[in-house]
């Protein structure tokens, strides 16, 4: 059976194939770069993983309380190490990415704090926690102050209006590295750099956290190396590898991971408890696969890029920008367009293949949001996904895939549905 027959049988029509081949004859050359920086960072990770002599002791399971877990504690020093920090808090006991910047958020601010975006809004979940929205427990119940400075129309920043936010109040500043549910660029380590070195320059004391999720491995550097305090992150993404089944990390200064430790568990306790609850030797070998992981997600999302925008529609980042997340956002100016994508990408999932994906009013989100996810750990989006809020400009947001191979038959299930119910023309490709 030849390979299109292969794809013949899963579900993919002649033109549909030929329009995806097309498009990949494109790409050699930036899946060559993106190879070369998994390398890279598959090295820093095996580097890390032997200067702290990772053995076969350290996938033991704990329980209870937790106490003298060395699997755990020795995997907080691989993290740091990798991410070149002082510390890390890596737990099964963090569900989510998050709670993990809720965690990381609430540790080091105190009543009477500003808290200050300088990249507007941020992701819809965290608007409960700060209290945008209102909500039980929010930051705002607890007396601290929310500033935002939004984006320049050019996503650039707006640094006269950063310079005036910044106050004696301002303690700790969150950057988001990820679009979210927005059609801005995603942000690169550089300009992340850049912007860190010039809120310390005002004042040296604040605390700069950066939301990571979705961005490690992308690049060969992180935010921690281009001096943020504290970087964030989900284990069902990146980081993870496919492979853990639950958790996070906080990666920083030792004096806020200890305070982020402290919030986690209960003061006075800090990273001495949390069981690893036999999960321990999967985020291990999550986080070693991450980096091949992540090149195969990376070259789905701009093979979605490019078979979009031959279309017409609006891309962000479009075919031929560079990538600093794993997501790629396409507008396809309908609910019905963005119904039909997720259903391709459901259809292409190795685990509930059947389903059909509905919008639905999910908990921490203030418009319906259609979810297509067949994955092997429950939301994990470092597996095959879409989602995306039932809202102008019906942009939906694709990102994940174990595997290459996986990411390309999502793409092209995807575009298979929208052709079926004849929302898109597979004109020529220019």
């Amino acid at each position: 059976m030849s390979k299109f027959e292969m794809y013949q049988q899963m579900g993919i029509c002649k033109e549909v194939y030929e329009y995806g081949k097309k498009i990949l004859e494109r790409l050699k050359e930036r899946f060559e770069n993106i190879d070369a920086a998994a390398e890279y960072n598959q090295l820093k990770v095996i580097h890390a993983m032997q200067k702290n002599h990772v053995n076969a002791t350290n996938f033991m399971a704990t329980t209870g309380y937790g106490y003298n877990d060395e699997g755990r504690d020795n995997l907080e020093r691989v993290y740091a190490d990798c991410f070149h920090t002082e510390a890390a808090l890596v737990r099964p006991q963090i569900t989510c990415g998050t709670h993990a910047l809720a965690v990381a958020l609430s540790a080091n601010l105190r009543p009477g704090d500003e808290l200050l975006s300088p990249v507007g809004r941020p992701y819809d979940t965290l608007e409960e926690v700060i209290g945008i929205r209102e909500s039980i427990g929010s930051l705002k119940e607890y007396g601290v102050i929310y500033r935002q400075v939004d984006l320049l129309e050019d996503d650039s920043f707006d640094y006269d209006a950063i310079k005036k936010a910044i106050n004696e109040k301002t303690k700790l500043v969150t950057i988001q590295r990820s679009k979210g549910y927005q059609t801005r660029e995603t942000f690169s380590v550089k300009k992340i750099g850049e912007l860190i070195k010039f809120i310390k320059e005002i004042k040296p004391d604040v605390i700069c956290m950066v939301d990571n999720c979705y961005g490690e491995f992308v690049e060969r550097i992180e935010p921690s190396d281009v001096g943020a305090d504290m970087i964030v992150g989900s284990l069902i993404k990146n980081p993870g590898g496919g492979l853990a089944p639950i958790g996070g990390y906080i990666c920083g200064t030792k004096e806020c991971v200890k305070r982020c430790s402290y919030r986690l568990s209960a003061p006075g306790l800090g990273q001495e408890v949390g069981a690893n609850l036999g999960i321990i030797q999967s985020m291990y070998q999550g986080f070693f696969l991450a980096p091949t992981v992540v090149s195969g997600a990376l070259k789905g999302a701009i093979f979605a890029a490019n078979i979009y925008e031959s279309l017409g529609f609006k891309v962000v980042p479009n075919s031929t920008e560079s990538r600093h997340d794993i997501i790629q956002a396409v507008e396809l100016g309908s609910a019905e367009r963005m119904v039909a994508f997720c259903k391709g990408i459901q259809a292409a999932a190795p685990v509930d293949s059947y389903v059909v994906p509905e919008p639905w009013a999910m908990p921490g989100y203030d418009s319906e949001v259609i979810m297509a996810a067949g994955a092997f750990i429950q939301g994990s989006s470092i597996e095959l996904s879409a989602d995306g809020p039932i809202r102008e400009p019906y942009a939906v947001y694709f990102q994940g895939g174990l595997t290459w191979y996986h990411a390309k038959l999502g793409i092209l299930m995807s575009l298979q549905k929208l052709y079926e119910e004849k929302l898109v023309d597979l004109g020529g490709i220019e």
